[in-house]
């Protein structure tokens, strides 16, 4: 693995490189993740690398490796729990490996006590992967912005008239004409502090999303891969963490 750039906000950026990674190999590629995970291998990692892409490989020979290492052996406890829990499982270990290298790195290059308060404060406003997967992040959010909006004018509708709403259009299934604009702010505002449970990042009302039915985590489209267009023919929209979820029941 190379090294990041030796400042602060260098480190930062390999840090979410590394974390969106692995975020999209347990959410939009988890089927691909899941397959490459055979128990019949030797042990495996899950390794988030800075450009964003994920690869599940052999750890390194090299004793002690030059970099904090993934934890050994997700494949082999694929098998044993529940694929969520398993998820959840490799989400935590791969949370402590990624704090263990940014603050190897800041070890390394002299961070002195300021810079790593800085550096640890700049992860600590992102999600966890573990609150990202499980979607924590999204309930936290959820009882934090929607606690006086349980009066009921809110019900639950398709995928379709959810995606328009958090797209910042008004949803005739969610916004009745006699609504008053006190409550259509405060929608909005809701959907302001979704975070995407597939990269785990929030970038307002200003782009496409889509909830899912079933597990209701909130998407951008993008992330998912489903246009406006798209979502308009999907009467019941599943996520590719409960679409895998089903396959493998």
């Amino acid at each position: 693995m190379e090294a990041p750039g030796r400042s602060v906000e260098e480190i930062f950026e390999d840090f979410k490189g590394r974390r969106a990674a692995i975020i999209k190999a347990l959410t939009t590629d988890v089927a691909d993740f899941y397959t490459q995970c055979d128990p019949e291998k030797e042990n495996l990692c899950l390794y988030g690398l800075p450009n964003e892409h994920w690869e599940v490989n052999l750890p390194v020979e090299e004793v002690p490796p030059e970099l904090p290492e993934p934890v050994l052996g997700i494949n082999f406890a694929r098998d044993g729990m529940q694929e969520k829990d398993w998820l959840s499982l490799v989400a935590v270990h791969s949370d402590s490996w990624l704090l263990a290298l940014a603050f190897y790195f800041g070890a390394r290059f002299g961070f002195d006590k300021a810079d790593r308060r800085r550096l640890f404060n700049m992860m600590n406003e992102l999600p966890t992967i573990f609150e990202v997967v499980t979607g924590t992040a999204k309930k936290q959010v959820k009882e934090k912005s929607s606690v006086s909006n349980n009066s009921g004018s809110k019900s639950k509708s398709s995928s379709k008239a959810r995606a328009a709403e958090a797209q910042g259009r008004p949803s005739k299934a969610l916004q009745p004409k006699d609504e008053d604009e006190g409550v259509e702010e405060q929608d909005e505002d809701e959907h302001g502090d979704t975070l995407c449970g597939a990269c785990g990042e929030n970038n307002g009302t200003d782009e496409f999303w889509i909830c899912c039915d079933i597990c209701e985590r909130w998407f951008h489209g993008k992330c998912v891969k489903i246009t406006p267009a798209r979502a308009d023919h999907i009467k019941q929209y599943k996520c590719p963490s409960c679409s895998s979820n089903k396959r493998a029941r």
